[in-house]
Order: C-alpha cells, then structure tokens, then sequence
C-alpha cells in the first residue's frame, strides 16, 4: 500500500499528486517553507492530507534550535502558523490543525528546546494516525449506508491519497467492500486538475475496486439511465447548518441526485466541521489560476484574450445532503443539532467567534 505523507529523520516524505497516474515519485520537504509550497502546488491535496501537512510543517520550523530564546520561539510559530494557513483557505483541516499546533505549543513554550520540538513532533504524528483512525471508523459507519450491490459515482479524490491513508468518502467504498458488500465506482474524471480520472481511478484500481471513470458532463448521462444507486462525496468545510463545500462540479451532482431520488452523501471527519461558519455563505472559497483551466498537459486549449475564471469549489446546500458521515457517526438531517454535538471537546472545530461573510 502507498504512503500519502510519512515523518522521517530526513524530512516529510509525501507522494507527490501531480505526477500520478505516470509516475509514483516521493518528495522529501526539509522545511516548512518547502512543505507550504506542495501543499500550494497540489503535490498533497485534500482537506485532512493538508491538515496533517501542515502540522509536520509546524514541527519541521521547530527541529532546529539556531537562534532560539524564549523571545523568539513565539513569533516563529506565529510566522509558520500564517505560512501554511495562507496556502489553501478553503479547507479548515488546515487551519483546524494549526492550532492544535498551537495548543501544544503553548504547553511546551517555556520548556528546553528540545522538549518543545519533541512535544511538537509528536502532536503532528498524533494528528497523521488519528486522521487515519478517523477514515477507519468513518468507513464502517458509512459502509451501512451503501446497498449489498452498489453503483457508486463520486467526485474528486476522496480516497487514501487525500487523507494519511485509507480515506473518507473511499474509505466507506473500502469498509463495504470488506464487509462482502459488491460496489463499483462511477469516477467524475473533475476537471480542470482531474483528481477522479488520475488518483481515484489510480486507487481504486490498486485495490481491486471496479472503476470506471466518465467524464463530468457524463453524470446525467448515467441517471437518466439509472446507472447510479448513491452519490458519495468528501468535504473540505462544513457548516454549522450542513451546507458543504467540495471540489468544484459537486454541487451539480447533488442537483442531479436530488432530481433522479438518488441519495447525495458526505464523508467527512469532525475536523472538517466549522462551527464558526453559520452556513455555507460564510464559507471561504479559493480562486486558483485560470492557467490550470486554460491549458491541459502543458498545451493551450482555450483562445489568447479570452477571460477564464477558477473557483476550486462550490457549496452544496445542506437540503440536497441525505446523510453527513463521520467518525463518531452518521448525522441526518436537520443537520445543525447533530453537528454540534459531534463536535464537543476534543472534536472537530468546536464554535469561534463568529466572523464577517465572505466568499
């Protein structure tokens, strides 16, 4: 089985994203410099894949003691902390695991420094093997959701490859499979970086999971036909209300579920739940660089001059979501009383201060 993210005496060792299905290819990052430039570039993605990044990220600023007094260290996390939170605003794992950074900092700033960076390393290997422990519960829970003989369509790379291993809304395709449940997958190729076409299909594969991978156009396609008996789908923000924000071209799926009375489905664990967010209005949404939607494998596909936009993702509305699916459970809806119940000490993001709207 492949690695999505390792911590080695070397440096984080992660499997670089954007050379798949071609090339299998590991990156050793060094710095937190380096780690905040993949996870910019898509050479890790995923909402809890980023989040587990950014905490090896925090604990890679802190293995070396040069220039450390008890004045510094602070603003050197503060400095880290703004690097890898600027990097992808949608997805709050990142942020969420940020300051679970923080907190263990904060326990350790007075201590020698050796103490502090072995208390932050360890933090960052707790979050990569509770993320894991997560996608295995998540999936059993979700696994009961799913017929015995299942047509599966999803959208982007929810799998082992976006999480520290086994995966969210792949990880319940996998814990029904072991269960002896017969799924096969429906791939949306998600244009315009082709997460489902290059690293679920590539998964899945792996696994022995039928696949096959259809175009995103080819989704209405496939319920006229009734060719599909569940959507399931990951999550890079939920709000407080269920509206849920995912790589873009979800929310068209969900229209066309709804439409056809196909149950619409998120996996997601707690970390990904943002409280602070009253509905998906309030949801962050990244603008990426028309170029990855002007050009495909390096040539140009669309006229010089002619205006391109790149919204990396769009919001469900919670009234198309059937069931929200989580480590600790399966919420229904209403969604908002179960949320937050997930979502108490120790879980998920738990409520902030609220914070101005903003798309």
């Amino acid at each position: 089985m492949f690695s999505t993210i390792e911590w080695t005496d070397e440096g984080v060792i992660l499997l670089d994203q954007r050379r798949l299905p071609e090339q299998e290819i590991y990156l050793t990052l060094r710095s937190a410099e380096e780690v905040a430039e993949a996870i910019r570039d898509m050479a890790i993605r995923g909402a809890p894949a980023i989040g587990v990044a950014a905490a090896m990220g925090i604990a890679l600023g802190f293995r070396s003691a040069d220039d450390d007094s008890p004045g510094t260290r602070r603003p050197r996390f503060e400095s880290l902390a703004r690097l890898l939170t600027s990097t992808r605003p949608t997805a709050v794992n990142l942020s969420w695991a940020v300051e679970r950074m923080r907190r263990r900092f904060e326990e350790h700033v007075s201590d020698p420094f050796p103490r502090l960076a072995s208390a932050l390393k360890e933090e960052a290997l707790l979050v990569r093997h509770e993320d894991i422990e997560a996608n295995r519960a998540m999936g059993r829970h979700g696994a009961e959701l799913l017929p015995d003989d299942c047509r599966v369509l999803t959208h982007c790379n929810a799998g082992a490859l976006a999480t520290a291993g086994y995966g969210t809304a792949l990880g319940v395709v996998r814990a029904a499979v072991e269960s002896g449940k017969r799924v096969a997958v429906y791939a949306d190729e998600t244009r315009p970086f082709l997460q489902g076409s290059r690293l679920t299909a590539w998964e899945l594969h792996r696994d022995g999971i039928p696949v096959t991978v259809v175009t995103d156009e080819m989704a209405g396609h496939l319920f006229q036909r009734r060719k599909i008996d569940v959507c399931l789908v990951g999550a890079d923000r939920i709000a407080r209300n269920g509206d849920t924000a995912n790589k873009i071209g979800t929310y068209q799926v969900a229209v066309l579920a709804q439409a056809h009375g196909v149950p619409f489905y998120v996996a997601a664990p707690t970390s990904t739940i943002d409280l602070a967010a009253v509905t998906g209005a309030e949801i962050p949404i990244e603008e990426r660089s028309p170029l990855e939607v002007a050009h495909i494998g390096g040539r140009r596909v669309v006229p010089e001059g002619v205006p391109v936009i790149h919204p990396a993702f769009d919001v469900t509305p919670h009234r198309l979501i059937a069931a929200i699916v989580t480590e600790r459970g399966v919420v229904r809806p209403p969604f908002e009383a179960g949320l937050v119940a997930l979502c108490g000490p120790g879980a998920g993001n738990a409520p902030r201060s609220p914070r101005p709207a903003g798309r």
